[in-house]
C-alpha cells in the first residue's frame, strides 16, 4: 500500500480493505506457508512440535497460551509473530488507539472523523511498532492495564466523570490492532485476571462503574510456568476457557540443537584480545551439562534448567580461555578441559536445589554435573572401563595407568602459556597414542583438549586421582595418596 497517502479520501479512492489483526496474520501466515518461508526464524528444534501448533492456532484465529518453563522460547516466539503482520496498517493521525480510519472506536476519531470527513489526517504505523508486552506481577492494577478516570484531565476539559473523555486508557486499549503479550500470566491477581473475561470475548471494558463498548481488535499471547500454578498462583479457570490454544513448549531434544541455539546466542564480542578455539567437544560437554542437570537429583526439575545456562555458560568459557591468553601476552589460544570450571558461576545462578542440592552446595552440584556430563560423552569416543577386570586382562588404557604409576607427578597449570601446557600433555607419551588409536580423525588443533579429556574421564572412572593445587590440577595413581599415608 501507498504510505504517502494522508487522508481518508484518498485511502478510499485507493480502494484499501481494512482487516482485523488475526486475519492479518492468518493471510501472512498462509502466504508464507504456501512460498516455504520460514515463519519462525531461529526457533530451533521446534519444527515438528510447537511451530505446526502456533501455525494452527493463527489460521484458527485463537488467541494462544504458551506453556513451558523457563529459558524455552516463549517471548521470542510471541515477538517473532510480529513478522507475520502487514508492514504498514493506517491510523487516524493523534489516536492514542491506533483506531481504523473505517472502523473508529474511540470517541477522538470518530468525533474527527464527523468533522472532517475524507479530510481526515492519516498516519501510517509500522508493524514494529504494533507490539506491546507486559510482565504480569502481583503488583499490577486494572488502571495498569484497561484504564482509569483522570481527575485532571476532567478539570482541564471541564467535563463531568461519566463522559468518556476523562478516561485515561490502559494498556490494552492503547494495543488496539496490535500483539498483546502478558508475560507469567498466572502472577496476575485473580480479579484482575476476571477484568480480561469480556475483553477477549465481547471487548466490553467497565471502568469505574463505567461500562464502554470498545471492540477492541487484538491478539493476544499470553506465557505461563506451569511450576507457577502451585508456587505463586493460577490461571482462572473461566479465563483459560477463552484462550483459543494452549501450546505446551519444550528443551531442545538433542546436543545438536542444543548447540546450534546457544551458538546463535552468544553474546559475539568483536573486540576480544586474542582468538579463541573451541573444539567440538568443549562445545558438546557444555550442551550436555545442561541435560545432566534436567535429570540430576540435586536440581528441582519442575524449576526448569534454562538455556541462557548454556549461553552465559559459553561465554564464561571463551572468556577463561582469553584471560588466560592475555596474562600470558598470547593471541591465540583453545580452550582447555580445564578451562570449563570457569563456567561454575554461569551454573550456580542458573539452578534451583531441592533439600539434597542445598546440603552439598552450588559449588559441589556444579561440578558435579560437568564429571556427569565428562562420563557420559566419555563412552562415546572410547572404550567402556569394565568396574571388575578379570586376572590377566588387559585393557586399552592400562599403558596411560602404567605412566601415572611410575611417575612422581603430573600437574597443569590453569595459567600455563601455550608451549609449556603442551609440552607437559605430551609428555604423557601412552595418551597420545591412546588418542591416535581410537580418535585418528581428530585435528591437531583439537589434539590437547582430547588428551585432557581422557584425564578427567579416568579420574571419574576412579582409574587416577586429581586433586586441587595452588596454581593448578595434580593428577596422580589412584593409590599414590593411600602409599603416602602409609
Amino acid at each position: 500500500m501507498d504510505t504517502t497517502i494522508n487522508t481518508l479520501g484518498a485511502l478510499k479512492a485507493a480502494g484499501y480493505i481494512s482487516k482485523s489483526i488475526k486475519t492479518e496474520l492468518r493471510d501472512n501466515l498462509i502466504a508464507a506457508l504456501k512460498t516455504n518461508t520460514t515463519t519462525f526464524p531461529g526457533m530451533h528444534g521446534y519444527e515438528q512440535t510447537v511451530i505446526p501448533q502456533i501455525e494452527r492456532a493463527i489460521l484458527s484465529k485463537h488467541n494462544i497460551n504458551l506453556l513451558g518453563l523457563r529459558g524455552q522460547g516463549k517471548t521470542r516466539i510471541a515477538r517473532l509473530m510480529v513478522n507475520l503482520l502487514d508492514e504498514f496498517i493506517p491510523v487516524v493521525s493523534g489516536s492514542e488507539m491506533n483506531d481504523d480510519p473505517f472502523q473508529p472506536i474511540s470517541r477522538y476519531a470518530r468525533d474527527l472523523i464527523a468533522e472532517k470527513g475524507d479530510d481526515t489526517p492519516i498516519v501510517w504505523l509500522h508493524r514494529s511498532e504494533r507490539f506491546f508486552e507486559k510482565l504480569a506481577t502481583p503488583d499490577v492494577t486494572i488502571a495498569d492495564l484497561i484504564g482509569d478516570i483522570d481527575p485532571i484531565k476532567a478539570a482541564n476539559l471541564k467535563l463531568n466523570y461519566s463522559d468518556e473523555r476523562v478516561i485515561h486508557f490502559g494498556m490494552i486499549p492503547r494495543a488496539n490492532r496490535c500483539i498483546f503479550v502478558i508475560n507469567e500470566l498466572p502472577d496476575l491477581q485473580a480479579r484482575i485476571q476476571v477484568a480480561l473475561f469480556n475483553i477477549l470475548e465481547e471487548g466490553d471494558i467497565q471502568i469505574r462503574g463505567f461500562k464502554l463498548r470498545l471492540p477492541l481488535d487484538l491478539q493476544f499471547v499470553f506465557t505461563a510456568n506451569p511450576e507457577d500454578y502451585t508456587n505463586r498462583g493460577s490461571i482462572v479457570t473461566p479465563l483459560k476457557d477463552r484462550i483459543g490454544s494452549q501450546i505446551l513448549t519444550h528443551y531442545a531434544g538433542d546436543i545438536k540443537t542444543a548447540k546450534i541455539i546457544t551458538n546463535q546466542e552468544t553474546e559475539k564480542l568483536e573486540n576480544r584480545n586474542c582468538k579463541v578455539h573451541v573444539p567440538e567437544l568443549a562445545k558438546d560437554i557444555l550442551e550436555q551439562i545442561a541435560f545432566e542437570a534436567r535429570k540430576s537429583e540435586y536440581i528441582d526439575s519442575k524449576s526448569g534448567v534454562s538455556a541462557r545456562m548454556s549461553i552465559t555458560a559459553y561465554e564464561n568459557l571463551i572468556s577463561t580461555a582469553e584471560r588466560r591468553a592475555i596474562i600470558n601476552n598470547e593471541f591465540e589460544t583453545t580452550v582447555r578441559f580445564s578451562d570449563l570450571i570457569g563456567m561454575i558461576p554461569s551454573i550456580t545462578g542458573k539452578v534451583e536445589l531441592v533439600y539434597e542440592g542445598e546440603q552439598e552446595g552450588t559449588a559441589f552440584v556444579a561440578n558435579h554435573l560437568i564429571c556427569e556430563a565428562t562420563k557420559t560423552l566419555f563412552l562415546t569416543y572410547f572404550p567402556k572401563i569394565e568396574k571388575l577386570k578379570k586376572q590377566n586382562q588387559t585393557t586399552p588404557y592400562d599403558e596411560v595407568l602404567e605412566w601415572f604409576y611410575e611417575a612422581d607427578a603430573f600437574e597443569l597449570s590453569d595459567e600455563a602459556d601455550e608451549k609449556t601446557y603442551l609440552t607437559s600433555l605430551n609428555s604423557v607419551e601412552p595418551l597420545k597414542a591412546l588418542l591416535l588409536k581410537y580418535q585418528p580423525n581428530v585435528a591437531p588443533i583439537d589434539m590437547p583438549f582430547l588428551m585432557e579429556f581422557v584425564l578427567w574421564a579416568l579420574v571419574e572412572l576412579k582409574q587416577l586421582s586429581k586433586k586441587r593445587t595452588a596454581s593448578g590440577l595434580e593428577f596422580n595413581d589412584i593409590y599414590d595418596d593411600l602409599i603416602k599415608d602409609l
